[in-house]
């Protein structure tokens, strides 16, 4: 006799839409409530209408500590908590020199520091469970620098970066931290130059459901990191070993990815 699904209670951040809304969907099924993050109240309003479980939500930004404070609450209203999943973020494709500062300062508080800073507040809570997991959802170029993207690989690949120290710290309790890279997905993220950029260039894409169909499926694994689409992990692994390969690769597509920049 197969031995029964854990049921989650969890904290969703990025919940507006995109993958963050489709792990929603997709992890309601197996939840017993959910804690859902994000900027715009309607989006999330109509997710959680359509849940079918009990739903707190939390409408508002992830650098203030008000909204930080109000999470917390919630995941104490839903009987506290096993499963954080970290997946608010942002983008800005731009030539880094140009880049304004406040966009790169934005970037690296929302998909580095909040994450951090919402994991130490509800670290105490998730060892109340019998057994938890804090999920980082980060990004293949957190792993494969790509140019136009430099502020933005350099958030996510602080955030692995932070999912491995802090795997380590908690490998004597019951929480466990994990680390999940999608690949490019069609999400409102992206710009209208990626999309022309990434239609040039003929970059495989996934939808926010495959992803999180993916990510139910990492979330039933022990492994502690999954990077989504076969070509980018083979990638991922000759940037390790082999760096000077990827450098020539994406040299040769510079000149795509620089018509695409905006001015």
């Amino acid at each position: 006799m197969a031995a029964p699904r854990q049921r989650y209670r969890a904290v969703i951040t990025g919940a507006s839409g995109g993958i963050g809304a489709a792990i929603a969907r997709a992890l309601a099924p197996r939840a017993d409530a959910l804690v859902l993050v994000g900027r715009r109240a309607g989006p999330l309003e109509t997710l959680a209408a359509g849940l079918g479980i009990p739903v707190r939500i939390v409408c508002g930004d992830m650098l203030d500590e008000g909204t930080m404070v109000a999470i917390e609450a919630a995941a104490r209203e839903i009987g506290g908590i096993d499963l954080l999943v970290n997946n608010a973020g942002v983008s800005d494709f731009h030539a880094f020199e140009t880049q304004s500062p406040q966009q790169i300062r934005t970037m690296l508080d929302t998909n580095l520091l909040a994450p951090m800073l919402l994991t130490r507040r509800l670290i105490p809570l998730l060892k109340e469970a019998p057994t938890a997991q804090i999920v980082n959802v980060g990004s293949v170029f957190g792993m494969l620098g790509f140019p136009g993207f430099a502020a933005y690989g350099a958030s996510k690949a602080g955030l692995a970066g932070f999912s491995q120290a802090l795997r380590r710290e908690l490998s004597d309790t019951r929480v466990s931290v994990r680390h999940f890279a999608p690949r490019a997905t069609r999400t409102p993220i992206n710009s209208a130059a990626v999309d022309a950029m990434n239609r040039e260039l003929r970059t495989a894409e996934d939808t926010p459901e495959a992803v999180a169909a993916a990510f139910l499926d990492f979330l039933g694994g022990s492994a502690w990191q999954r990077t989504l689409g076969g070509q980018e992990r083979f990638f991922v692994l000759v940037n390790k070993l082999l760096p000077g390969l990827p450098d020539g690769a994406i040299r040769k597509q510079l000149a795509v990815i620089r018509k695409h920049l905006p001015k």
